[in-house]
């Protein structure tokens, strides 16, 4: 009886909760001390933690699914190697953000100052300046094509769920599938091309900037709008249509609030992704050092045009254009952090509850 109880219950005790850091720790000081004494019979006495951290995450591994396979059994030992895994390609996932996120962070804020937020490059040739005209430019610029892009995308979407059907609909489909994996330096030939029609050669001005940068987002407005319209519940179309409302007053009224967080996610998402392209606005809003509030007049400078030209087109004091690149970068960084904030509390806050 009792070696029977011992055999229906072997594979159920739980490993202690210290056990799993407490192996880590040892594995990654053991692997640790072999390099230090690898380095210490060599010539080169610099220790290389790359193969620390590798032999000591393998060890780990190895030992904490031999002991929990021994006692708690292969499906809880599966279980901790998979956690293992998809924890450790996390981590390498996370390293280039956190190191991207650092270097721009250390080398921009020597430049993040008041001035570089409150004056243009007009007559500077070294030290000073600031990049208020390049950060008016991103502003206006992006905010026009938002304004274009954003009824275009979600009428796009709402045709495509709602009323699309046949041909017409698969065509629309395939070349919102075209748009999304278009160039970025397609679009701004294509909006340089569309102005030197009605503006001659040479052209260069924001809307033209704005209209490169809309067909950009308006893809990715369409697929983020059409794939929340198709979560909405069938029932609710159903009850409005039972209570005799009309189709475009029930997605008007139903439909489109019930996806607005989605929706409005989706349209910081999309206007994220095409704030930092540098190409097409480098061919048709061009480059300017001084400021221009006008989109419809003029060249106009913006953030990741002001990026490139202070790296590319350095002076004789290299440092102070060095470092007005990367506090454009910051200030870039800074913004698309901050849309996809404004993003997480849209989802947060409107979102429908319960």
């Amino acid at each position: 009886m009792t070696t029977q109880l011992n055999s229906s219950f072997r594979g159920t005790q739980d490993l202690p909760k210290w056990l799993s850091p407490t192996l880590l720790v040892s594995f990654f000081l053991a692997s640790f001390g072999l390099q230090v004494l690898i380095a210490s019979d060599s010539d080169n006495a610099e220790i290389n933690f790359i193969p620390v951290a590798i032999f000591g995450l393998l060890g780990f591994t190895v030992a904490i699914y031999v002991i929990s396979r021994i006692i708690e059994g292969v499906r809880k030992a599966t279980d901790r190697l998979v956690t293992i895994m998809v924890s450790t390609a996390f981590s390498l996932a996370l390293i280039p953000l956190l190191s991207l996120a650092y270097t721009v962070l250390t080398k921009g804020v020597a430049r993040f100052d008041a001035e570089f937020f409150t004056f243009s490059m007009r007559n500077i040739v070294g030290e000073g300046g600031g990049a208020l005209h390049a950060i008016i430019g991103t502003v206006e610029i992006t905010g026009i094509a938002t304004l274009i892009s954003v009824p275009i995308g979600i009428m796009a979407a709402i045709y495509l769920v709602e009323y699309g059907r046949g041909t017409i609909a698969r065509l629309v489909t395939f070349f919102v599938d075209v748009m999304t994996g278009v160039p970025s330096i397609v679009a701004g030939l294509f909006a340089y091309a569309l102005f030197v029609i009605f503006f001659g050669p040479g052209v260069r001005m924001g809307l033209g900037g704005a209209i490169a940068l809309s067909l950009l987002m308006i893809p990715v407005v369409i697929r983020a709008t059409e794939e929340m319209l198709k979560i909405v519940p069938n029932e609710l179309r159903e009850a409005a249509y039972a209570l005799g409302v009309p189709k475009w007053l029930t997605v008007l009224k139903v439909v489109l609030p019930t996806s607005l967080a989605g929706i409005a996610t989706g349209i910081m998402i999309a206007i994220a992704r095409v704030i930092g392209e540098t190409a097409p606005l480098l061919l048709i809003a061009g480059f300017t050092a001084s400021m221009n509030y006008n989109p419809l007049d003029e060249r106009m400078m913006t953030l990741p045009v002001f990026v490139y030209t202070s790296y590319a087109n350095q002076g004789v004091d290299m440092q102070a254009y060095l470092d007005r690149a990367w506090a454009g970068a910051l200030t870039l960084m800074l913004i698309v952090m901050v849309l996809n904030l404004v993003a997480r509390l849209i989802s947060k806050y409107f979102s429908p509850k319960g």
